[in-house]
């Protein structure tokens, strides 16, 4: 080997040169990291999207599991509506030995969101009632038509009509 190469091999470079190298290797890596930056963020993005989609999906299912389940029990509880009714006309015949069952189903269907109409004095609501038969009067102080009398009583299923009740009106 010749003086000449040894002077260049063992000469380190100097702190300028590894300056200049340094900024020219990023110069050479700065659109690459550019770009994995907004792959990445794109990536993000999309990642968001997808999660909300599946939380609204989600959500979504469960509303409509809830209804079904709703709109099916709704159907067993207007099922037993003539049993409530037969429960009823039994009660007004013979009130003392019907009346520890007649409360008992009842307050069960209560229990699953079964209510009765007590429309009896109230102003006539046609969404609530059928108003079988109408006498001459006067109504309420406001000039509506008023519920004198429950002919066969009405039931609302979770904040839905379910069977409107038959009544006698005035006014």
């Amino acid at each position: 080997m010749t003086n000449e190469q040894e002077d260049v091999v063992d000469t380190p470079p100097t702190e300028a040169e590894d300056a200049v190298a340094i900024e020219e290797a990023e110069a050479e890596i700065e659109p690459d990291v550019e770009a994995l930056l907004i792959e990445r963020d794109s990536f993000r993005e999309i990642a968001q999207r997808i999660q909300a989609d599946f939380e609204n999906y989600r959500k979504r299912v469960a509303a409509q599991t809830s209804d079904d389940i709703d709109r099916a029990t709704g159907r067993i509880a207007e099922s037993l509506l003539t049993v409530l009714d037969a429960c009823e006309a039994a009660f007004v015949a013979h009130p003392v030995e019907i009346e520890p069952l007649f409360n008992l189903l009842l307050t069960e269907l209560k229990k699953q969101g079964l209510e009765a109409l007590d429309l009896n004095g109230q102003t006539f609501d046609p969404a609530k009632a059928d108003a079988v038969i109408h006498e001459e009067g006067e109504g309420d102080d406001d000039g509506n038509t008023v519920v004198t009398d429950v002919l066969r009583t009405g039931y609302i299923w979770k904040g839905r009509v379910l069977r409107p009740a038959m009544v006698k009106v005035r006014g």
